[in-house]
C-alpha cells in the first residue's frame, strides 16, 4: 500500500505529521513495516519528542547554529549561493539527518513510543509544500 503526504510548511522548523500517518495506516489493519521518504534534497524527516514544544525550538535552534544561512562568515568557502543564503546550508543539515524512516507496524498501528511523533524538518525560510512518499508492507 502507498500514498503521499504532503506537508506545507511556513519556514525553518519542526512540523508533526503523526496523525496524518496513523489515520492512513489504521484503515488497512495489517502488520508490516512503514517506510517514509521525503522527495526533497533540502528537508528531513525526524521521529521526535511530541510532548514539549521546546525539544523542537531547540533542535531548530542547535541546527541553525551547527549550519548557520551562507551569508554567516564562518560559512564563505560555500560555493553553491545563488538559490540564497539558506539553500547550501538546508542541504548540509538533509545530509547530516535522515530523508526516509523505518516504523514497525502492528494491526494497522504504528509501533512508536508515549512521546515519540514523525516529523518533517524544514530547512528553508521560504514556505514549501513538501511531499512525503509512504509504503506499508
Amino acid at each position: 500500500m502507498q500514498t503521499e503526504f504532503v506537508v506545507h510548511t511556513q519556514g525553518p522548523g519542526l512540523y508533526e505529521f503523526t496523525s496524518d500517518i496513523r489515520e492512513w495506516a489504521d484503515q488497512w489493519s495489517a502488520d508490516g513495516v512503514l517506510t517514509l521518504f521525503v522527495r526533497h534534497t533540502s528537508c528531513s524527516l525526524l521521529i521526535q519528542e511530541n510532548a514539549d514544544p521546546e525539544v523542537q525550538t531547540d533542535l531548530q535552534a542547535f541546527f541553525e547554529r551547527l549550519v548557520p544561512a551562507s551569508d554567516h562568515p564562518a560559512m564563505s568557502y560555500l560555493r553553491h549561493t545563488y538559490e540564497g543564503p539558506d539553500d547550501m546550508p538546508a542541504h548540509i543539515k538533509a545530509a547530516l539527518m535522515p530523508v526516509s524512516l523505518t516504523i514497525p507496524v502492528s494491526q494497522g498501528r504504528m509501533v512508536l513510543g508515549n512521546w515519540q511523533g514523525i516529523y518533517l524538518f524544514e530547512h528553508r525560510t521560504a514556505p514549501h509544500q513538501r511531499r512525503v512518499a509512504a509504503h506499508l508492507a
